[in-house]
This record gives structure tokens, C-alpha cells and sequence, in this order.
């Protein structure tokens, strides 16, 4: 079937008169345009939602995420924690107070190659299971 447009070659305006063939004249815009003004009833029958705020954003207060630390990651940093005093060599033993240093969980992430004496919040199975296995102990502190 041939094309309408065929039809009106040769005239200026294809049957539109003058404005409404401009553009986006007879759709009445654009994507989202007038949606506030002459497209507003179909907001309210097709997209009563398309305005405003929906649900709500939990306060930080209320949201908690625990800062964690593997084991691989304290067995490379002990130099420093020993620096900075966070960490202490006695009887053969290195005890590291990670709830001073702001760690609430140790993971069990890495190979454990001395004995540690840690003092932790939490910790997960396998990373008290590698430090006991180490000769070590863990302290669970809050």
C-alpha cells in the first residue's frame, strides 16, 4: 500500500495547515513535555507514580556496617601495627588489640604463619579456627 506522504508531494505543509507540522507541534512535545500541564490527565490515569518521592532512606544511625579485616591482611601490615602500638610482641607470642585500631571482625582470608594473641569484636569460624590451630588465642571484646 503506498505511503500517505506520497500523496502530498510537492505541498508544503501535507495537510498539517502551518504550525502543527513543525517539530513535535501536534504530539505536543517531546518525550516528557507537559506532563505538569496539557499531558497531566494521562500522568493521573497511566503514571500516578511518575511524581513525588517513593519509599524512604534508612537513617545512618540505624544502618551498620562492620569494618572488617582479614587474616592475610594483619599478617602483612604487623610491622606497621607494631609502629603505631597497636600491636606488641611478648613471649613469643603477638598480641594486637584490632578493636583499638576501629576493626569490628576479623575474617579468615590468608595463611597464619606465627602465633597471635588478637583481641577482636568478632570473628569468623575459620579465622579462629587458623589462629588456634597457630598456637593462638582470641579475645572477644565489644
Amino acid at each position: 500500500m503506498p505511503s500517505r506522504t506520497n500523496k502530498f508531494r510537492g505541498r508544503r505543509t501535507h495537510g498539517r495547515g502551518k504550525k502543527s507540522g513543525r517539530g513535535a507541534g501536534k504530539m505536543g512535545g517531546h518525550g516528557n513535555a507537559g506532563l505538569l500541564k496539557h499531558k497531566f490527565m494521562w500522568v493521573l490515569k497511566n503514571d500516578p507514580q511518575h511524581f513525588g518521592r517513593h519509599g524512604f532512606k534508612r537513617p545512618q544511625k540505624m544502618v551498620s556496617a562492620k569494618i572488617s579485616m582479614n587474616l592475610a591482611t594483619m599478617e602483612e601490615q604487623l610491622e606497621d601495627y607494631m609502629k603505631q602500638g597497636f600491636a606488641v610482641e611478648q613471649d613469643g607470642k603477638v598480641k594486637i588489640n584490632l578493636t583499638s585500631m576501629g576493626v569490628d571482625k576479623l575474617l579468615g582470608f590468608g595463611n597464619v604463619s606465627k602465633s597471635y594473641d588478637v583481641t577482636v569484636a568478632e570473628t569468623s569460624a575459620l579465622a579462629r579456627e587458623k589462629i588456634e590451630a597457630a598456637g593462638g588465642s582470641i579475645v572477644e571484646e565489644l
